[in-house]
């Protein structure tokens, strides 16, 4: 494995914490999602939807979180396998229709990721709860973003099978290599 970074994306509800889980399972360094780290920091402060609330503040909550990740996956002597990256802050940013300032799109500049696996929408395993509050025709069209967003800084984008976690496990394991 000559990969050293390598992201999960995909909209919410698409079997990124469940591939995630897998791979630490076996063995992997893996960093999680954070945004539900900061929506239940969040929910302490007394804001309980802080991405509707204030999009700007969750979103660089977010950004200086992902870089963090980054950094200290840097410092990893093994690969790492990240759920979601920079890059999805600008996205999610776009699929609200605000705008951000430049330290986002710099960020997606100079952080750069060995390789990315895009897991697609996928209604039959789709569900909400406490965090979750897009529908699944919402968390299809983050999905597009998040493409557009992913190819306009340069990445090539490998779309993981709808199909059993293992299988999805063993696709990434050989893809690596790409």
């Amino acid at each position: 494995m000559n990969k050293k970074i390598i992201l999960l994306i995909g909209g919410p509800s698409s079997g990124k914490t469940t591939l995630i889980n897998h791979l630490e399972n076996e063995g992997h360094i893996c960093y999680p999602e954070i945004s539900r780290e900061v929506i239940l920091e969040a929910r302490a402060d007394g804001a309980e939807f802080l991405f509707l609330e204030n999009p700007m503040l969750f979103s660089e909550k977010l950004l200086e979180g992902r870089i963090k990740q980054y950094e200290n996956a840097k410092k990893e002597e093994k690969p790492v396998f990240i759920d979601r990256g920079i890059p999805d802050v600008v996205a999610y940013m776009d699929f609200i229709g605000d705008s951000y300032p430049e330290k986002f799109t710099a960020a997606c500049e100079k952080y750069k990721y060995d390789k990315i696996f895009l897991l697609p929408p996928w209604e039959e395993i789709y569900t909400s709860d406490e965090t979750r509050y897009e529908t699944y025709e919402e968390a299809s069209k983050i999905h597009h973003f998040l493409v557009a967003t992913y190819k306009k800084y340069g990445y090539d984008l490998h779309e993981v099978p709808k199909t059993t976690v293992e299988e999805r496990y063993a696709f990434i394991i050989n893809h690596l290599q790409d």
